[in-house]
């Protein structure tokens, strides 16, 4: 899972498990699945950076999001 990451870690984003709504958030933040993800930092939200933008996102949201370290 996302939250799991270490800042630093490299991930691409294999499933996203929730319903329309959550993907419909990520989408708008920029998220989807087939991203490669580099997380920035842990402490809190997750922040992250993709396709060159940095996000933030709940906790939550990230322990829904499925990734494969690369």
């Amino acid at each position: 899972m996302l939250d799991e990451l270490k800042p630093g870690e490299l991930a691409k984003i294999v499933v996203v498990e929730g319903g329309y709504g959550l993907r419909q958030k990520l989408s708008l933040r920029g998220i989807s699945e087939g991203d490669f993800v580099r997380v920035i930092s842990s402490h809190g939200p997750v922040t992250v950076e993709v396709s060159r933008n940095t996000v933030s996102i709940g906790r939550g949201m990230a322990r829904k999001i499925r990734v494969m370290r690369v």
